[in-house]
């Protein structure tokens, strides 16, 4: 069987049975396919280690991939000749002990609290777009939601309901990667701004209806590669794309640095404050749809606003006098 039937094959099992995102199957494909140019003539059954080392190291870097998009490839090979040996296409496994390159653990930008306040009240809520973009702020503000889990979403993802003292309270179910869904709980904030969202008179007037009756939640406006009959249902979905983009306009507006202008910003604000309201890891893993404790972990190195308050109650400088012991008074009054 030809190497590119059986890559397309390994591919169609991993988004049937393994449920990965489309973004996944194509970021592997274009990895295998250029392994699948590397080998030239080579079969399956020939490659060794030494042949896989060479074009997850030196070609790929060649190429200009970056350690980071080297892992990714390295874990493509791997998974796909994991696959091919349990299935017999080949006799042994010859990427088992190929190695992932060394990687820095590099701490995730959140954006503070007070630019995400000013960027939210910055937003025009007299305009349809505005009451729109307000609530698509909350959800990545309150809820933590990756940009995919944003788009994704449908009316039947909104669940309301009522909490313990009788209030009405919004859960809001995530689809992100491929088909992995979690249920957060959202602020109470971000359910008016959703209910405004809702009941605006412009949304009335769109039609968002999918073919399985459920509706696309979040709308686009104004896109002019879809012909005007056509601009219904899905193609009413908003895109990842458009949300950065929404949320660049808003922030050159708001005075807010285009570095935290983006949606992993907001969700990596959320997970710091998960940590700085001592929520635990397993409950902010949860939240956020960690499959790893450890990348939730992370972010309580970003929790600095609790480890300065031990710091000014413990440190040994605050119970001694020092030659600016008065200054520190001062500005601490």
């Amino acid at each position: 069987m030809a190497i590119k039937s059986v890559i397309e094959e390994w591919l169609e099992w991993l988004s049937l049975n393994k449920g990965r995102s489309d973004a996944t199957i194509i970021k592997y494909r274009g990895y295998l396919l250029e392994f699948e140019s590397f080998l030239e003539d080579c079969a399956l059954d020939d490659v060794d280690l030494k042949l896989l080392e060479q074009f997850t190291g030196k070609f790929l870097f060649e190429k200009g991939l970056v350690s980071g998009s080297r892992s990714a490839a390295i874990a493509a090979i791997r998974n796909f000749f994991a696959w091919v040996t349990k299935k017999g296409f080949i006799s042994r496994n010859p990427a088992e002990d190929l190695a992932y390159p060394t990687l820095g653990r590099r701490l995730p930008r959140a954006i503070s609290l007070q630019d995400a306040e000013k960027l939210l009240n910055s937003i025009d809520l007299d305009s349809f777009q505005g009451v729109r973009d307000a609530a698509m702020l909350a959800v990545l503000i309150g809820c933590g939601l990756r940009v995919s889990g944003l788009c994704n979403l449908n009316q039947s993802s909104l669940i309301f309901g009522a909490d313990d003292k009788g209030r009405e309270r919004l859960y809001i179910r995530a689809k992100e990667k491929g088909s992995k869904e979690r249920i957060v709980p959202a602020p109470t904030e971000t359910m008016l701004l959703i209910r405004a969202y809702l009941g605006h008179v412009d949304l009335e007037r769109i039609d968002r209806t999918l073919k399985n009756g459920d509706q696309v939640l979040f709308v686009s406006v104004g896109n002019k590669k879809v012909p005007i009959y056509e601009y219904i249902g899905e193609a009413r979905r908003i895109s990842p794309r458009s949300i950065n983009d929404i949320l660049s306009k808003h922030a050159d507006a708001a005075g807010v640095s285009a570095e935290f202008a983006h949606p992993h910003a907001f969700r990596h604000l959320y997970g710091a404050e998960l940590m700085e309201s001592d929520a635990t890891t397993l409950s902010a893993q949860a939240l956020m749809g960690h499959e790893d404790p450890k990348t939730t972990e992370i972010y309580s190195h970003l929790a600095m606003r609790k480890l300065t308050d031990v710091v000014d109650r413990s440190n040994p400088l605050g119970k001694i006098h020092t030659p600016v012991s008065d200054l520190v008074k001062h500005l601490n009054t």
